[in-house]
């Protein structure tokens, strides 16, 4: 399957100045292998997540993400989404069609970009949805890879400057297991990650910042 599309990479390369304001670090990227289906899961706490992921990764991979299906309602986003190759998801009603098409795409040697959670944080803590342990076992020759996103509920403090930092690691508990339940396998990946890195506080901090409406 051809990797970083025209459009990815113009995507990517618009995008490199914010993560150069955010002072971005990155580690463990040499972790991801280069070819083959690859799974890509991380924690998500503001919507610059996917976009820094996709920054940090862009020497190896090109990372096609499952993304919310409202996003393909803006007219002119909708042409850049399908030119990245993203695949639309409708959240929370465990939509079988966006999930068999992330599998037909994981198999064809592809790498898919998923959260745990399904949507943003807010500073909560919220359960690990079993849609992530489903799509690694449906794929058992898919390599997963862990990645740690912190600092990015910062970047709409300006003109303070956050410090951006992303990691990919394997999974300490190991690849996933035949004999794993879904729902399971979903819950230990988000513990790894969360364990590194906490809920955003910041979000928090603002919502109570804000003047009431």
């Amino acid at each position: 399957m051809r990797e970083r599309t025209r459009t990815y990479r113009t995507v990517m390369a618009l995008s490199r100045p914010v993560a150069l304001w955010g002072r971005l670090a990155v580690e463990g990227v040499e972790t991801l292998p280069e070819g083959g289906p690859l799974l890509v899961v991380g924690n998500h706490d503001s919507h610059w997540d996917p976009v820094m992921v996709g920054v940090s990764a862009i020497k190896r991979r090109q990372i096609r993400a499952l993304a919310k299906a409202e996003l393909w309602d803006v007219k002119t986003l909708g042409p850049i989404l399908n030119g990245m190759g993203q695949i639309p998801i409708e959240r929370g009603s465990g939509d079988k069609q966006a999930l068999a098409r992330a599998i037909e795409t994981l198999r064809a040697g592809a790498c898919i970009g998923v959260f745990h959670e399904g949507t943003r944080s807010r500073g909560g803590v919220l359960r690990a949805r079993s849609g992530v342990g489903r799509l690694a076992l449906e794929v058992p020759e898919a390599h997963v890879s862990l990645v740690a996103i912190e600092g990015t509920s910062n970047l709409t403090g300006f003109p303070r400057r956050p410090r951006l930092r992303v990691r990919f690691f394997d999974p300490v508990g190991g690849q996933p297991r035949a004999d794993e339940d879904p729902g399971e396998l979903s819950a230990r990946l988000l513990a790894e990650l969360r364990e590194l890195v906490p809920p955003s506080l910041s979000y928090r901090k603002r919502a109570k910042q804000a003047p009431p409406q």
